[in-house]
């Protein structure tokens, strides 16, 4: 009976303790209301669409008058060749995005970090942001320019140097195609990811740095056995954020630069779902298609944040 009657008074010592944080904190939490409403307005609100991925639907009639088809279009989604190739192109360029993303982020953050004249360090951190400003239309048409067959630099540079004896035609080879949507992601994104690591590094106690000069460590093993371990808990947050969009490999630059001879591994689910919902009017298609990319990307972040916590790394929730 003792027992009990200390628990309930500890559950109610928690229920008070919580309503207190809440008086405490109630202007930010009145603040957070217009936020709040948005987010349910343009983020659940919409999700009753979700309801076309079971009909047949027409869009003459209401969502609720339309014929039902149950799972019909998810059976048909995967007996689709073209859209299990489509499932294998987005995963691997979003492999590609993701290895190649995270490694350069961390690298140009540690690099940044070991600067010690400010103006230089302040000077290739706004060159390595601006390009994240910079809309995907300008970027494939930089990319175009670099890798074009008549004046690209990249073509020309290989001339010079005798690597080849002819231009390259980068853009209408399959086989470079992911490398190519690798490359311009990290080349757009590399500066704007490392501020989360930066920001991370510069909370670090410097006395750490002191220790392992004592201990007779140089710069490369300071940053192997400091800086890393110490950012380590916003890699793995990072990691698992990133893991739940390994569905979104991008729409802009494949759409753009997936010409005729590179269809074959340019096409995204998200192409698929402009293609047959918006093209061919196939809107319940389309739905079903985007239902499978949002479970498959839940499914993957409760996944990743339960391995992270199995393996006693930080976890996201």
């Amino acid at each position: 009976m003792q027992l009990k009657t200390k628990k309930k008074a500890a559950v109610s010592l928690n229920k008070k303790t919580f309503w207190q944080r809440c008086c405490e904190q109630k202007v930010l939490i009145l603040m957070s209301v217009p936020l709040v409403l948005l987010k349910i307005l343009f983020a659940y609100v919409p999700l009753v669409g979700w309801s076309m991925a079971f009909q047949n639907y027409k869009p003459a009639k209401g969502l609720f008058d339309q014929q039902w088809v149950g799972l019909d279009k998810f059976k048909f989604l995967f007996s689709d060749n073209v859209f299990l190739h489509d499932i294998r192109n987005t995963l691997a360029m979003s492999v590609i995005n993701l290895v190649l993303g995270f490694v350069t982020a961390i690298i140009l953050a540690i690099l940044l970090n070991e600067l010690k004249n400010m103006f230089f360090k302040r000077s290739i951190q706004t060159i390595s942001y601006m390009p994240h400003f910079l809309s995907w239309i300008i970027v494939v048409g930089i990319v175009q320019n670099v890798l074009s067959t008549d004046s690209g630099i990249v073509n020309d540079l290989l001339l010079r140097f005798g690597i080849i004896n002819s231009p390259v035609n980068f853009l209408g080879e399959p086989k470079y195609f992911w490398g190519i949507v690798g490359a311009a992601n990290v080349w757009k994104e590399v500066g704007w990811n490392t501020i989360i690591y930066l920001a991370s590094m510069s909370s670090i106690d410097p006395s750490l740095y002191e220790a392992a000069a004592v201990d007779g460590a140089g710069r490369f093993s300071k940053m192997i056995h400091v800086t890393l371990p110490a950012i380590k808990g916003t890699i793995v947050i990072l990691l698992i954020m990133n893991i739940g969009h390994i569905l979104d490999a991008g729409f802009e630059v494949q759409y753009l630069l997936g010409s005729g001879p590179v269809q074959d591994v340019s096409e995204t689910i998200d192409i698929f779902v402009l293609k047959y919902g918006m093209q061919m009017n196939d809107y319940s298609l389309g739905t079903a298609a985007g239902i499978f990319k949002s479970v498959i990307s839940i499914i993957l972040v409760f996944s990743a944040n339960w391995l992270s916590g199995k393996l006693g790394e930080e976890r996201l929730i």
